[in-house]
């Protein structure tokens, strides 16, 4: 399995020890030369999602990597990579999205929470986090919420978390997201 990671800015390097802690080769996506290799899957990490649209266009790489999701491609956006999936960005979720909804870096927090068919109890660290504001379509599930606000949702192939799991020791979404892709190459 190998796994295609944005790292045009953010919290890639992250999500690439994580994996390779899992055994998953990785590679970097930091032009369009390298979003052609073979993939299973893709990662979009967190950062600033306004930068990473910015380079995306940039790099020729937002058409690509759209139509790539939208052929269902498997795909794992936190934070920034769930806003870039969401309606009036890559719009491949069906979702829409409130920016920094915990507010500025001071509002970042740690907490844990129940993500529905992953795991119980799990860490949830939030860093100018967003939420969903809503679910546009019956094919997006909700899979958590914290105080409220959906956190975590799921569009077939496609997997968004507002918070950073990366971050975090426990590997059960990046493992589930694994799942996904390798049901996605059969």
């Amino acid at each position: 399995m190998r796994i295609a990671v944005l790292a045009l800015q953010g919290a890639f390097i992250e999500h690439e020890q994580v994996l390779q802690r899992l055994g998953v080769e990785t590679f970097e996506v930091r032009q369009l030369k390298d979003w052609e290799q073979p993939k299973d899957g893709l990662i979009l990490p967190g950062g600033e999602s306004t930068v990473q649209m910015r380079l995306l266009a940039q790099l020729g790489l937002l058409q690509p990597v759209k139509e790539t999701i939208a052929q269902g491609l498997p795909v794992f956006g936190t934070c920034a990579g769930m806003i870039l999936l969401s309606e009036g960005h890559l719009g491949t979720m069906d979702i829409r999205v409130r920016r920094n909804a915990y507010g500025r870096q001071l509002g970042s927090f740690h907490t844990f929470g129940n993500v529905e068919g992953i795991g119980e109890n799990l860490p949830m660290t939030f860093i100018r986090a967003p939420y969903v504001e809503t679910v546009l379509s019956d094919c997006c599930h909700s899979l958590a919420a914290v105080d409220g606000h959906i956190v975590a949702v799921r569009q077939g192939n496609q997997l968004a978390t507002a918070f950073h799991p990366e971050l975090d020791e426990s590997t059960c979404i990046h493992e589930f997201f694994l799942k996904l892709a390798r049901e996605g190459k059969d």
